[in-house]
């Protein structure tokens, strides 16, 4: 696979589009958890205005009355010219895909699809908390394999969770991370080969999110789990959500590779009617016509992640932050400071800043936080202020 670089966009850096007043007028909750004191660096929203060729495509059917219920084909084949022209990929098979109503529910169906009430399922942790919440709630049982040195996947403690996970007898799955949420690990070609070889070898089904995708930086390669030699078995969730701010507007695919096709054929008929068709919509214009922006925004969240560095080394060099390769998240290790376990807590009680606690990420999140860089200059320099003023 051949990574096809892309060029500066030319447009203006969406993170430096809307003041602090204009974000405190929206309703969602980012912006409506806490009260207007607190400064919310949190949940996976950003703060900007959408791409100009989604407000435009969804504004157009809004007009045509078009919101009935999804049909067709155009959000795979956006995808699939994406992932062909972004990531070099041309295995993305449009014959092999479903319209699900977003990643987590779409990872919760393919889960129904190769396991079984009771099976275990393997995460890295610390990982994205709904992974723990879907799971258990769908009577599955998790089962952390934690990463390793430097964040990444340690082959040795995944091989050993996949061990337990079928030594019953029971079907199990690896539900992937990737890139990895909140650490912006982005897995090498590599590492992904190794992880398919162990999925075979124990008979383990993996499950991958890719919802952060298209948000990957510099000259860092994001390699679809389904692209790399032995993971033809494999079924990924994918979506423009998290990279054009459309949580708002639900829509996602779920991909096969060649011999999972039979298994997503199993999924029932109703699940396609959970999009928005409008999502849909919203969906397949970004990713047809979004690039300019989003490579506008790339170029913003590098300039934040160098400018959080400088402001954590000025005022808060006890905290070690490693930018990461992908997402829009600050994954920062806070134990340093003698906070506990919890200096989320802290942060918002003395502070009045809204950071992501790491405990509820699992193994590894204690004593860390989770900061949203998808923000202006401003409300990030705010941020470490608000943080550095809570210990003093």
């Amino acid at each position: 696979m051949t990574r096809i670089p892309h060029a500066s966009s030319g447009e203006p850096n969406p993170l430096r589009a809307l003041t602090l007043d204009q974000l405190r007028c929206r309703t969602s909750m980012k912006w409506r958890t806490h009260p207007d004191d607190v400064l919310p660096m949190w949940v996976a929203e950003m703060d900007v205005p959408l791409a100009e060729p989604v407000v435009r495509a969804v504004t157009d059917a809004l007009a045509r009355g078009d919101t009935g219920y999804p049909a067709g084909s155009a959000f795979a084949e956006a995808l699939a010219d994406f992932a062909d022209e972004r990531w070099g990929w041309k295995g993305l098979a449009v014959e092999r895909t479903a319209i699900v109503p977003d990643v987590m529910m779409g990872v919760v169906e393919m889960l129904k699809l190769v396991t079984g009430p009771g099976d275990p399922v393997v995460v890295n942790t610390p990982v994205y908390p709904p992974f723990f919440h879907f799971v258990e709630h769908m009577d599955r049982q998790v089962v952390e394999a934690p990463l390793g040195a430097g964040l990444r996947i340690d082959l040795d403690r995944l091989e050993e969770a996949f061990r337990r996970a079928v030594a019953q007898g029971r079907r199990a799955a690896y539900l992937l991370c990737s890139p990895h949420n909140p650490t912006g690990t982005v897995h090498t070609a590599d590492e992904l080969a190794a992880v398919a070889g162990l999925a075979d070898r124990y008979g383990v089904h993996v499950v991958a999110d890719e919802i952060h995708a298209q948000l990957v930086v510099g000259d860092v390669d994001f390699v679809p789990y389904l692209s790399v030699p032995g993971a033809e078995n494999g079924l990924s969730l994918m979506s423009a959500s998290k990279a054009w701010n459309l949580a708002g507007l639900k829509a996602a695919l779920a991909v096969a590779g060649p011999t999972a096709a039979a298994d997503l054929a199993r999924l029932p008929e109703e699940v396609s009617h959970g999009p928005s068709h409008v999502g849909v919509i919203a969906h397949t214009a970004a990713l047809r016509d979004g690039t300019a922006w989003l490579d506008a925004l790339l170029s913003g969240l590098d300039d934040n992640r160098r400018l959080l560095t400088d402001l954590l080394a000025e005022h808060l060099p006890a905290i070690t932050y490693r930018p990461g390769e992908a997402t829009y998240f600050a994954w920062l290790d806070c134990r340093a400071l003698g906070l506990g376990d919890d200096p989320a807590d802290r942060f918002l009680r003395r502070g009045r800043v809204a950071l992501n606690s790491g405990i509820p990420f699992g193994t590894g999140g204690a004593g860390h936080v989770r900061l949203n860089l998808a923000t202006t200059p401003e409300i990030v320099a705010e941020g470490v202020r608000r943080m550095a003023a809570a210990l003093k």
